[in-house]
């Protein structure tokens, strides 16, 4: 994908920068616009939003996002950025306005994002078993077993009802034609749903009439959905199972929404001290005695959580978890072992995944990825750093990687290095336009870019709630939307 061209300033008569101020620093590119189709023209599903922003003063639209600050200040919606000098806690940044998907859009994604899921648990369970897509030669050998979040220890290990992978946050991207693309899975323990759920809850005070004028399908099932989902993978013979939500502590990232989605559930939220293994049983510790658990929703990466079968070191984990795991007497969502779906080399062969699988052409491409131990992709990467985005497989949240249009000479000979020490550790995809949706920026409609989370549940059935986390590049210019990186969030409303 080209690199997006100088951007131009919408000043044509009938423009939203000639009919209001707030629209002045509005600008259009080659990037696709989500809310004009052209600088006259407010797409359909737009319109209501962007005369309502005609009609607002920009001071009426500071004190609406000042009364979402503090609504997320008070509700204590936090994320945390490790290595910052100014202190590590944050309010999570939210964006006034909405980003608005069409019903017709979102059946695509949905059918898209249920076909994903469905052949990635085929996948994984093929790839724990019979093998019988390394034999064919799809996929390479070699390619999962140099992945380190492959799980020797998981093969031939049932899990119930087959599912490896009960929660899934599929990252989306809009190309310049309009049409979504895959960028990454998180299959291992996909983050930021919490964000999503409290994003609704606060438009719906800073913005009640609009959000009424509009029809817009809801999200607030989502935990019960979770929670559905959950007791699809009970043990047999536990009718009424025990659930509980296993987080690594305050100190994580991602600490609020363990709580948050643990209380949307009503289940316990535990650490690793609270849970004992007796007899290959898991249970939880309790002020009335111990209780039985069946089914962990675990937020803790896989080397942490059984210091006798992964990382001795690892006081965040449960002392003979697996072991009650290979007995089949707790289930664990997502399974031990997802990760190496979710390795950002692996995602080139997802396509061909589905081919093999479900005998059916991908309903979302993926974006064009370069795999670095591949010589000739790796040379070619390494003549256009400037022009890539250089990704390390297995990092998340923005971290490890070169945006080469937007980089130093000394960090892409810095990547430049790292590649050649270690190829596999690396894959590079062509610089994207991303869609760009407007934002309330410091007393202004501005256009950022974004991407798009919706989060995909698998149980009985696959369950996507409609819509998911948008993320922002609050930063002009910039394409990282990650939190970490200064990126924020906005509500996202699919219409009936």
């Amino acid at each position: 994908m080209a690199h997006p061209e100088p951007p131009h300033q919408i000043n044509q008569a009938n423009s939203p920068k000639a009919l209001s101020p707030a629209f002045m620093n509005y600008q259009l590119d080659v990037a696709y616009d989500e809310m004009f189709a052209t600088a006259e023209d407010p797409r359909a599903q737009y319109q209501a939003l962007f005369h309502r922003l005609l009609e607002l003063a920009p001071s009426e639209l500071k004190q609406r996002q000042q009364t979402a600050d503090v609504a997320f200040l008070n509700q204590g919606i936090t994320f945390t950025v490790y290595g910052s000098d100014e202190g590590t806690e944050r309010i999570f940044p939210y964006d006034l306005l909405p980003r608005i998907i069409t019903s017709d859009e979102w059946a695509t994604l949905e059918r898209g994002l249920t076909q994903r899921i469905t052949a990635l648990n085929l996948f994984l369970k093929d790839l724990y078993h019979e093998e019988k897509i390394l034999k064919d030669g799809v996929v390479p050998r070699e390619l999962v077993y140099s992945c380190k979040h492959y799980r020797r220890e998981m093969r031939g290990l049932h899990v119930r009802r087959d599912i490896y992978v009960s929660v899934v946050g599929t990252d989306l991207v809009r190309l310049n034609d309009g049409q979504f693309a895959v960028l990454e899975d998180n299959l291992r323990v996909p983050s930021g749903v919490s964000y999503m759920l409290a994003n609704r809850q606060v438009m719906k005070k800073v913005f009640p009439g609009l959000f009424g004028s509009y029809n817009v399908r809801p999200i607030d099932h989502y935990g019960q959905a979770l929670l559905a989902t959950l007791r699809t993978l009970s043990p047999p013979n536990r009718p009424d199972p025990t659930i509980v939500l296993l987080t690594p502590g305050v100190f994580n990232s991602a600490y609020y929404e363990h709580t948050f989605l643990a209380r949307q559930m009503g289940i316990e939220l535990v650490e690793g001290r609270d849970l004992i293994v007796h007899d290959n049983v898991v249970y939880m510790r309790t002020t009335a005695g111990i209780r039985r658990v069946d089914v962990i929703y675990r937020r803790i990466d896989d080397d942490f959580l059984d210091p006798l079968a992964f990382r001795g070191d690892s006081i965040l984990g449960v002392p003979g978890l697996f072991n009650a795991y290979r007995a089949g007497n707790v289930s664990l969502a997502n399974a031990i072992g997802t990760g190496v779906a979710d390795d950002k080399a692996m995602y080139a062969y997802v396509p061909k995944i589905i081919k093999y699988y479900l005998d059916e052409d991908p309903v979302i491409p993926n974006v064009e990825t370069y795999l670095l131990d591949d010589d000739k992709q790796r040379q070619y990467v390494l003549d256009n750093l400037d022009k890539l985005v250089v990704k390390a497989v297995g990092e998340s949240g923005g971290y490890g990687m070169l945006i080469g249009p937007h980089s130093t000479a000394d960090e892409r000979e810095e990547f430049r290095r790292r590649i050649l020490a270690d190829p596999r550790n690396y894959i590079a995809q062509p610089t994207l336009a991303l869609s760009r949706a407007p934002c309330f920026i410091e007393g202004q409609v501005e256009a950022r870019h974004v991407d798009l989370r919706p989060y995909i549940l698998f149980g009985e059935q696959a369950t996507i709630v409609p819509g998911g986390l948008t993320r922002v590049a609050l930063r002009r210019g910039s394409l990282v939307v990650n939190s970490s990186q200064g990126g924020g969030s906005k509500d996202t409303w699919v219409l009936f």
